[in-house]
């Protein structure tokens, strides 16, 4: 059981720190939807970094790809991404938040994911805000009808939206003209549409990149913010996985104790079943599945204590826009496939020396043993 229990609890960590990637990614990719196309300024890496000039703006706005909504309205949207500081309820410090400057009506509409649950969408042309369900949980900003500074003005909260456990949940949501207003930005961040066709992404995009009125390229929104999460997703892997690896050297020198323990008190039966005529294979087959069966166990340990990590959300910042990314763990049956397999390995590489000694015991000195 200890020997069981190690395991267990290395592939905890392994699990858990999978886990912590996935989740990562799978909040931001859902932040994009493959129907909407993201424009922003060649080299740019973010909306962040991105300058939309308006005439721009206006050529993309009236491209003939744009869907066009039930009412006549065409759905396109350009938005600008700012950053100010509010105090979190748990420390009082202050923390980065995005604050996305929207168009009243059509930002919503083209993210399907993100609803009002409390109160109403801000008005056009007026200082009223929306906020994500992650800041209202997490920032101390009060309920609806408080108000926020920031930009030399005062907001007043007016609804909060569910993002769906989207990016989108960690974001403040006004008015785009009076963003820029109160920040004296004369220029957009990005312009996002609903594509009337999405599988003719790829002429538009090369289209955008031809048209010599324009400095602006063209993503798929989903791959957008797939995008944004691989650096960080990629350095939470690296840096898990290799403490991960340390930490099982612990467990499969535990396990190779064990087995060279349970070779040792076996010694009579090994030479008995040697004298039956058993093959040595059969014998290393038997204590290598014996170290895989312990290792299996440990897996499934791990993974029941990962499974209460699942529901846990943490926040960090996002590296690409430095703002406060709010986000769950998540375990799905890919890590769960990977975490049996390295159990696997362990169970393998801790078991295979003692069972090779098992395998190669004289037999008479095994039988005289008892």
């Amino acid at each position: 059981m200890l020997t069981a229990g190690g395991m267990g609890l290395v592939i905890f960590v392994f699990a858990t720190v999978l886990m912590l990637a996935e989740g990562l990614q799978q909040t931001l990719i859902t932040s994009g939807s493959p129907e909407n196309a993201v424009f922003i300024r060649r080299s740019s890496e973010t909306e962040m970094q991105s300058i939309i000039p308006r005439s721009d703006s206006a050529i993309i706005e009236t491209l003939p790809e744009v869907s066009v909504s039930g009412t006549g309205l065409r759905l396109a949207a350009h938005e600008v991404l700012v950053l100010v500081n509010l105090p979190r309820k748990d420390t009082g410090a202050a923390s980065h938040v995005g604050v996305r400057g929207a168009v009243n009506g059509v930002s919503l509409e083209l993210r399907n994911q993100v609803r009002i649950s409390a109160g109403r969408e801000f008005m056009a042309g007026s200082s009223e805000v929306i906020i994500g369900s992650n800041i209202a949980r997490k920032f101390n900003v009060g309920g609806l009808g408080r108000t926020l500074s920031f930009g030399g003005r005062t907001w007043t909260i007016v609804g909060v939206m569910d993002g769906g456990g989207t990016a989108f949940d960690s974001e403040i949501w006004t008015d785009v003209d009076t963003l820029m207003s109160a920040f004296k930005r004369p220029v957009y961040s990005s312009v996002t549409i609903r594509m009337r066709d999405p599988g003719a992404f790829a002429d538009l995009k090369e289209r955008i990149l031809k048209d010599p009125r324009l400095v602006e390229e063209a993503w798929r929104e989903n791959e957008y913010y797939k995008a944004q999460s691989e650096l960080m997703a990629r350095f939470i892997r690296i840096l898990g996985i290799s403490l991960t690896l340390i930490f099982s050297l612990g467990a499969m020198i535990g396990s190779m104790i064990t087995m060279y323990a349970a070779v040792a008190a076996r010694t009579p039966e090994i030479g008995t079943l040697r004298a039956l005529g058993f093959k040595r294979r059969t014998i290393l087959l038997t204590f290598l599945a014996e170290s895989v069966f312990l290792s299996l166990l440990g897996a499934a340990l791990g993974l029941f204590g990962a499974s209460f990590m699942n529901k846990l959300t943490i926040s960090t910042l996002n590296w690409q826009t430095f703002s406060e990314l709010t986000f769950r763990f998540l375990l799905n049956r890919r890590i769960a496939v990977y975490s049996i397999i390295f159990a696997v390995v362990m169970g393998i590489a801790g078991g295979m020396l003692p069972s090779v000694r098992a395998s190669r015991l004289n037999i008479v000195s095994a039988l005289r043993a008892r």
